[in-house]
This record gives C-alpha cells, structure tokens and sequence, in this order.
C-alpha cells in the first residue's frame, strides 16, 4: 500500500490508471477505522474487479461540522487507519491536508460550494444546517481528484447516500454509487467512529437506537393497517428517553428512495432516527 498526501500526486496515479484501463473504486472516509469501513473496502475490491485498485481516503472535513459539534475530538488515528488499510489490501490511502483541500489564500480563499436544495431539507439537514454543504462539496472535490468508476458509502448514512446519488446524477459524474450494508456490532449498535465516546453504562444505553427500530418493525408487522406518523413518533420519543442519558433529536419515516416524509408508516416504510446519549449524537436507519 502507498500513502498518497499530495492531490497533484493522487491525480497523476488516477490518470496512470485511467489511461491503462485500470477500474478504480473509492472509499472516502474521516478516519477512525473500523470493520464497518473495511467492509465498505471489501465491497470496493469487488466493484474493482481483478486488476483495479482501491483507494481509501482520510480527511477530517471541517466543513461539515457545525458550531459547537465534534470537530476538534473527532478520533485522528492516521498510523491506525493505514495499518488496518494495508492489511485490507487498500492500494493508495489518500490523506491530503485541508491546506489542499481548501485553499487558505487571503487574498483568493476558498469560495466554492456544492449545495443539494432537495433532499438535504431534512432529518440531518435540518439538525446540522451546513453539514450537507460541506458533505456535497468534498465528496465533489474527492471524486474529481481519485477519478473513481466506483464510490462505495454505508447505509448508516442513508440520506448522505441519497444525497450523493443525486449530486452525482445531477453534475453528471461518470461513476457508480455503491450503498453498503450497515456492519453492526453483536449487540446491535451501529458500527461509528464516535462510538469509541461512550463510556459505561452510556454504552449500552446506545443500543436503544436499534431497539426502537426493532420496535417499530414488530408494530408494523403486527399492525393491519398503516399507523399515523406522529402518533408513533411521540410513543418511540417515550420509548428512547426512558434511558436515562438518551435525548432523541429526531425520528422520521420516509419513502426510501425520495426521502419524502410519511405520514403513515406501514411496510416499505424507511426510517431513521438521531439521539444524543449523553453529549454523544448517533444515528441509525432502517427499512421497515
């Protein structure tokens, strides 16, 4: 494996490949690996196929974190992160430096957005005004540095994957988006970076998240007719904040695809929720 940091550099190898035919799949990250991001690596060597190369990317985008969120804590492991890359069979980790990524110049500084009007309205685009900005715009930047014919994201970020899709279609990008299964740990609780934040009991308060969603599955089956939206909102609200370090920010149902919001929820339904246990935001989503 290489550890690329120079952009100029990641775009020569892209354009090496490129020209020899070479399929190149992406996995862009901020770090903190996990198995949840080395299953996303395993599903990139497939879209790659025999020949192609793999490239992860580390970079702690500043620019999707509002005032006040994780920013400065958010878990920076780089000697980790490449060991678990090299022994996943990651051809080229790719950390540049936000000195790169957004130019610093007082008298030219970075001006530039990507901004997604529709399905960025909602859910995390609603809590964290800008976060999807910043989202659209380095995913963008990434792309047109590693040049992939794949990009691989996870489905714990259901609606950032939604929102790729459409930027993707939208600018015409030449390239796939793959939508990974979300790697769970045995308890249920959704494999994160952040998770390494809980301590205690806060941990396995954390694992309400799954449970509510598995609640919501048994009402659904159970139930011969849809149920009303906000009726169940409030009752899964009851349900999460019996915890004692549980606050739910938000719950929603959804259609899958559009992300337009339900206003009954029966099969097919998709759902997702964020709740903060203890200073700790997590989220989770499922169909239903």
């Amino acid at each position: 494996m290489r550890i690329v940091k120079s952009i100029r550099a990641m775009q020569a190898l892209s354009r090496q490949w490129q020209r020899a035919g070479t399929r190149i799949a992406f996995v862009p990250t901020m770090g903190g690996l996990h198995d949840g991001h080395l299953s996303l690596v395993e599903r990139a060597r497939q879209a790659a196929g025999r020949g192609g190369r793999v490239v992860v990317s580390v970079f702690v985008n500043a620019a999707q974190f509002g005032p006040g969120e994780d920013f400065a804590k958010y878990p920076r492991k780089l000697r980790h992160d490449a060991a678990l890359c090299r022994a996943a069979g990651v051809d080229i980790l790719f950390t540049p430096a936000a000195a790169q990524m957004y130019a610093r110049d007082p008298d030219a500084a970075f001006s530039t957005w990507i901004s997604e009007d529709n399905l960025s309205q909602s859910m995390e685009g609603r809590s964290r005004p800008g976060h999807f900005r910043g989202v659209t715009t380095v995913v963008a930047k990434l792309f047109n540095i590693v040049a992939p014919d794949a990009a691989v994201f996870g489905a714990k970020d259901w609606q950032q994957a939604a929102i790729v899709r459409r930027m993707v279609r939208d600018l015409n990008f030449p390239l796939k988006i793959i939508v990974a299964p979300t790697r769970r740990e045995p308890d249920g609780l959704a494999m994160s970076s952040r998770n390494q934040y809980l301590t205690g009991d806060l941990r396995r308060q954390a694992v309400v998240l799954v449970r509510t969603i598995g609640q919501v599955r048994q009402r659904v089956r159970a139930s011969p007719k849809p149920i009303d939206a906000e009726v169940l909102k409030s009752s899964l609200r009851r349900f999460v904040e019996q915890e004692p370090d549980a606050r739910v920010d938000y719950v929603e149902f959804f259609h899958p695809e559009t992300l337009v919001p339900a206003s009954r929820v029966a099969r097919g339904t998709h759902m997702a929720l964020a709740v903060f246990i203890g200073k700790t935001r997590l989220i989770d989503n499922g169909r239903l």
